[in-house]
């Protein structure tokens, strides 16, 4: 468990290093629109979960057909590699989601989102 100090510094760390990540994918993933971690400290690093956010379900799919899967992790593992988190299972930490069906299926609120899929 990271105290408060540790905590604020492990998110600036993450934050960057993701946002690196999200910039890098833009060109090779038609679609990818933007990505976030959700994570309780208190259970840091088998909490984190990173999202993967499409326009749309048809984009998403295909990137998911094709490489891209394989393209999100190695980004993931990368960027927490960088900050020093332990994860083995880039998967089980890894999401993916799109913006269209946030919109048809919880109105756009992703925080209502995430709670109903189980992301904490």
């Amino acid at each position: 468990m990271l105290d408060k100090k540790a905590r604020s510094q492990m998110e600036r760390h993450l934050t960057r290093a993701l946002t690196d990540a999200c910039e890098t994918a833009k060109p090779l993933l038609p679609g990818f629109a933007w990505l976030t971690h959700l994570v309780d400290y208190r259970r840091f690093p088998e909490s984190l979960r990173v999202v993967w956010v499409f326009k749309t379900q048809a984009e998403m799919t295909r990137a998911l057909k094709g490489d891209g899967r394989r393209r999100m992790a190695a980004l993931t593992e990368a960027a927490l590699f960088e900050v020093g988190a332990d994860i083995t299972d880039i998967d089980a930490h890894l999401d993916v989601d799109c913006e269209e069906e946030c919109r048809r299926v919880h109105g756009g609120d992703w925080e209502r989102r995430w709670a109903t899929r189980g992301h904490h």
